[in-house]
């Protein structure tokens, strides 16, 4: 597939681009930073750089191009505390007007979404968070809003805390349901993302998504 990629130099951002590239996968990344981008991008085969800002109409125009999917990876960004749904607002249009109908990307797992059915202590963390995120976490609820309203083939993940390390393959995830994990790799989030982009899962959807626990 041909894969449009915002956020590549990140913690997740990094393992996404690698593991696209590994399954045979040609990448478009945006990037502010070229020079801040994972090793494997030095000499890789099916890598096209564009240097701009996601919030730059122009920037996303030449990301698209030619696009089938956009896989945002993109996290918490200083002081931009609404990013994520400022990119939202300028994407889906273009998106629209383009064809491009598939997009993934990360949320929290303290967002809630039409048709949740959490667990009693998933709703008391999501309203603690909610209450005391601050604007950052405000940036997901709206983000949410405008992909329901899109009617694009939009996925936004949901995982808790994200943790470095090698990827573990052991992933829980589900549609409405909390699942038990409380901590997930970003290696193993950026490989259930692929996997959503690649089988075309959660369309239309916020699944939850968490490293399991291992059985005793």
């Amino acid at each position: 597939m041909n894969i449009a990629l915002i956020g590549a130099t990140g913690r997740t951002g990094a393992h996404v681009l690698a593991r696209l590239l590994q399954r045979g996968h040609h990448v478009t990344a945006l990037v502010r930073t070229p020079a801040k981008l994972p090793p494997v991008a030095a000499t890789a085969d099916g890598l096209s750089v564009q240097t701009g800002d996601v919030l730059q109409t122009g920037a996303l125009e030449r990301l698209t191009d030619g696009a089938e999917a956009v896989i945002s990876a993109l996290g918490p960004v200083g002081r931009q505390a609404d990013l994520h749904t400022r990119t939202a607002q300028l994407l889906v249009p273009l998106m629209l007007q383009r064809g491009l109908r598939r997009f993934v990307g990360i949320s929290g797992a303290g967002v809630d979404a039409p048709g949740d059915d959490k667990s009693r202590q998933a709703k008391i963390i999501s309203f603690l968070i909610q209450k005391l995120g601050g604007a950052a976490v405000a940036d997901k609820p709206a983000e949410l809003a405008v992909w329901l309203a899109s009617g694009l083939d939009w996925t936004l993940v949901r995982p808790p805390r994200l943790l470095d390390g090698a990827p573990t393959g052991r992933i829980d995830h589900h549609a409405h349901r909390s699942v038990a994990g409380t901590t997930i790799t970003h290696a193993d989030l950026a490989a259930f993302m692929i996997e959503v982009v690649e089988g075309g899962l959660y369309a239309g959807a916020a699944p939850f998504v968490a490293g399991a626990r291992r059985s005793s």
